[in-house]
C-alpha cells in the first residue's frame, strides 16, 4: 500500500476538523424547516430527493465558507492564543489541502445547485459572495457580524427556492431570522477574544465597543430572532406545535443570556454551542410535527 493512500484519511479527517463539519447542524434544521414548509405548502408531500440534493448544497457550501474562513483567516488565527491551535495554524492541514478541499466543496455546491432548478444555479454565486467577503469583513468593519447573517440567511431562502423555483417573501422572514439569531450568537462568541481583536486590530463589536454592549446586541438580536419566528408561522398558518416550539426556543434564549454575563464569560462555550444546537433542532421539530399534524405526507 502505497503513503499516499495511508495519508489520504488523516488528511481527510483533519479537512473536516478545520471547517468543523459537525456545526452543519446550526444552519441545517432551518433549510429543512423552509424546503418542508414549501413541499407542504405546494402539494402536502415530502420530495425526499429534492431533500437530499438541499441537504448536499447546505453542506457544500458551508464547508467552502468555512475552509475559505480558516485560509483568509490563517494569519489572525496564528495571533491569536485561542485560534494558534487550528489546523492551518498547526500544519495538521497544508495549505494545498486547504484550497483543494474548499474547491471540491464549492464545485458540490454548484453541481447540487444545477440539480435543482435554474433559478437556484443563476443564484447560486451570489450565495458564494458573502462567505468569503465575511472574513474579510473584521478588517473594514467593527460590524462582521451582519454580514455573516446576511451570510445564514440565504439558507432558509435557497431552500424554499429548491423546492418551489419561485421567490418566497415567507422565506425571507424566516431567513431574516436565521440570520439574526446567528450574527447574535456570534456577538457573543467574539466577547473572548476581545483582548487579542485589540492587540492584532482585529475589528468586531466586542473590540470596539465593549463586551457588555456585545452582550445587550445579542438579546436585541435574540430578541427580533423571536418575533421573526412568530412571524413566518403567522404567514404559514403554523399550528400550535410549532407555537410550543417557539416557546421552548424563547426559553432556551432566557437560559443563554443567564449564563452569558458581561463579568462572566465562563460558561460561554456552553451558551454558544449547546444552547443554539439545542435551538436549531428543537424548532425543527415541532415545526416537523405541526406539518405532520396538518397532513404533510412523510
Amino acid at each position: 500500500m502505497s503513503t499516499a493512500a495511508i495519508e489520504t484519511p488523516g488528511r481527510t479527517k483533519a479537512f473536516l476538523r478545520l471547517v468543523m463539519i459537525e456545526h452543519s447542524i446550526f444552519a441545517l434544521p432551518f433549510a429543512y424547516i423552509a424546503a418542508l414548509t414549501a413541499m407542504f405548502l405546494a402539494d402536502k408531500r415530502v420530495h425526499w430527493g429534492e431533500l437530499f440534493v438541499v441537504t448536499v448544497c447546505m453542506v457544500g457550501l458551508r464547508t467552502f465558507a468555512m475552509a475559505a474562513n480558516r485560509i483568509i483567516d490563517r494569519e489572525i488565527d496564528a495571533r491569536n492564543p485561542r485560534t494558534a491551535t487550528r489546523e492551518l495554524v498547526t500544519g495538521a492541514v497544508s495549505l494545498k489541502t486547504a484550497y483543494a478541499g474548499s474547491a471540491v466543496a464549492l464545485v458540490v455546491f454548484l453541481g447540487a445547485a444545477a440539480m435543482l432548478n435554474p433559478l437556484c444555479l443563476a443564484l447560486a454565486p451570489v450565495a458564494v459572495v458573502p462567505m468569503v467577503v465575511y472574513p474579510y469583513g473584521k478588517r473594514f468593519t467593527d460590524f462582521p457580524q451582519a454580514i455573516l447573517g446576511l451570510a445564514q440567511a440565504m439558507g432558509p431562502v435557497g431552500a424554499w427556492l429548491a423546492v418551489t423555483g419561485s421567490w418566497s417573501w415567507d422565506a425571507v422572514v424566516l431567513g431574516a431570522a436565521v440570520g439574526i439569531w446567528i450574527g447574535g450568537f456570534d456577538l457573543i462568541y467574539a466577547c473572548q477574544d476581545v483582548g487579542s481583536d485589540r492587540e492584532n486590530g482585529v475589528r468586531s463589536v466586542p473590540a470596539r465597543y465593549g463586551v457588555p454592549a456585545a452582550i445587550r446586541g445579542a438579546r436585541v438580536c435574540h430578541v427580533l430572532t423571536t418575533l421573526l419566528l412568530g412571524w413566518f408561522a403567522v404567514l404559514t398558518d403554523a399550528g400550535v406545535a410549532f407555537w410550543i416550539g417557539l416557546v421552548v426556543v424563547a426559553g432556551a434564549f432566557v437560559y443563554e443570556h443567564t449564563i452569558v454575563k458581561p463579568n462572566d464569560l465562563s460558561r460561554l462555550n456552553r451558551a454558544f454551542f449547546q444552547t443554539n444546537s439545542f435551538v436549531g433542532i428543537s424548532l425543527f421539530f415541532f415545526a416537523l410535527v405541526d406539518l405532520v399534524v396538518r397532513g404533510l405526507g412523510i
